[in-house]
């Protein structure tokens, strides 16, 4: 046990900081693993809300300093990308016709001739 009194002041900041960082660590894996498995009656394992509600928790938990931002980062890159595997490709927006607008051709006008440096 600590003996000076900054020393016992230390032991009771820090046992706040682990319970406040052990209840963030856990809304972080609660988050994670629901918007890892599928909820009852759903086909489909990931759903964007639940993946955007756990990246907002790690970006959260990474501000606070309870994870490290790399690990933050790598969490969320595989969130994504999970979801990104399990989304039909179909979603993807197709890209706009442009109506009613005639093709021009840009950066192709005669440029005018140069004199050469020779005769000189």
């Amino acid at each position: 046990m600590a003996n000076t009194q900054s020393a016992k002041k230390r032991v009771r900041a820090s046992l706040r900081k682990r319970n406040r960082n052990r209840a963030s660590r856990s809304a972080v894996k609660t988050l994670v693993s629901r918007a890892r498995r599928p909820a009852v009656g759903d086909a489909l394992s990931l759903t964007s809300e639940e993946v955007r509600r756990a990246i907002s928790a790690l970006d959260k938990a990474a501000e606070k300093g309870v994870l490290h931002a790399n690990n933050a980062s790598r969490r969320k890159s595989r969130l994504m990308a999970a979801l990104a595997r399990v989304q039909p490709a179909t979603t993807k927006a197709a890209p706009k016709k442009d109506a009613g607008r005639t093709k021009t051709s840009v950066g192709t006008a005669e440029k005018p001739a140069t004199r050469s440096t020779k005769s000189r």
